[in-house]
């Protein structure tokens, strides 16, 4: 049993779904409107029909390059079929969505194991702004909540207020934070964090990183001195390098998660401020486009708001 099981029931609670739901709401309605637009007037799903759902899944933020591949499998499906109607579009549409989904390793997180590290190790990545601290909160809320031992570590020692934030959610959500002046090296602060977690037996660290998109050459350097440092005291960490991206930004999305997947090895995407934009399309097109699994998204502003991404709850929360 991998370290993280104990999400597996939570996730599926009614409330979760409810929550989510109400998250995607924006999406939804711009999404289906859009759909319900594009087959006025048609009984068959025919060249029109397919040219205007093209537009609806571009103007979604879903991308051109995974549009293209969803229109080519209806496509597909209609010379098939020979005959589809218009009515059957959207649970079409809905399937070849989930498929993708899988196939670029974003799984229902229940069917996910995480290998046993004593300490598990995240390191969080993303730009200022995308909600990265607030992500970092709720997800040591979320494993507090567990009984786990948690410890962050505020290595954005860049930024003003950024270690001053990581230490009120420390307060706020119970947890011990590991910090330095303002200033210090990255790379210090996650040594003293893993060295610090590991002599109090905790079980998972969260490392904080700075939110700049300064060139890539020196985002390679800083992150590989902060990841080359952590390994001497826990071989292998971080175990996970947690990318955040605001899915409210649509393109701009895109372009954070191919400069950061140049610079590191993310393994791992959060999502956020879902429940304020009509772009939820962001989610299939950068999964589909950099094979890198969502493994949570943030549809709102409470504690509990950051939910463990599960594809079919997500592509129901769109078409129900």
């Amino acid at each position: 049993m991998g370290l993280f099981d104990f999400f597996k029931k939570k996730e599926t609670a009614p409330a979760a779904q409810e929550a989510l739901e109400k998250g995607l709401e924006k999406t939804k309605e711009g999404f289906l409107s859009k759909i319900t637009k594009a087959v006025a007037g048609k009984s068959t799903v025919d060249d029109d029909v397919l040219d205007n759902l093209e537009e609806v899944l571009v103007t979604s933020d879903v991308g051109v390059t995974t549009t293209l591949k969803i229109i080519d499998r209806i496509q597909a499906r209609v010379a098939k079929d020979k005959y589809l109607s218009t009515s059957e579009l959207n649970h079409l549409l809905r399937d070849e969505i989930q498929l993708l989904l899988a196939e670029n390793n974003s799984n229902d997180f229940r069917n996910f194991e995480y290998g046993d590290h004593n300490p598990y190790v995240i390191m969080v990545v993303g730009v200022n702004g995308v909600g990265k601290t607030t992500t970092i909160g709720k997800l040591a809320h979320k494993l507090r909540a567990e009984n786990l031992n948690v410890v962050l570590g505020a290595a954005d020692t860049f930024r003003a207020a950024a270690v001053e934030q990581i230490k009120l959610w420390g307060e706020r959500v119970g947890v011990r934070v590991v910090a330095q002046a303002m200033g210090s090296d990255p790379a210090s602060v996650a040594f003293d964090t893993l060295q610090s977690a590991v002599a109090n037996k905790e079980d998972v660290v969260i490392i904080d990183t700075a939110g700049r998109l300064h060139n890539k050459v020196g985002l390679m350097n800083e992150l590989g001195k902060i990841k080359n440092v952590m390994q001497k005291v826990v071989p292998n960490a971080p175990h996970e390098i947690l990318l955040v991206l605001d899915g409210s930004t649509g393109q701009n999305a895109f372009e954070q998660c191919k400069q950061f997947t140049e610079a590191t090895d993310v393994n791992a995407l959060a999502i956020t401020k879902l429940d304020g934009t009509a772009k939820g399309g962001v989610v299939i097109g950068i999964s589909d486009q950099f094979k890198i699994p969502v493994k949570y998204i943030g549809v709102g502003e409470k504690m509990d708001d950051l939910q463990l991404f599960d594809k079919k709850d997500f592509v129901n929360g769109l078409f129900d």
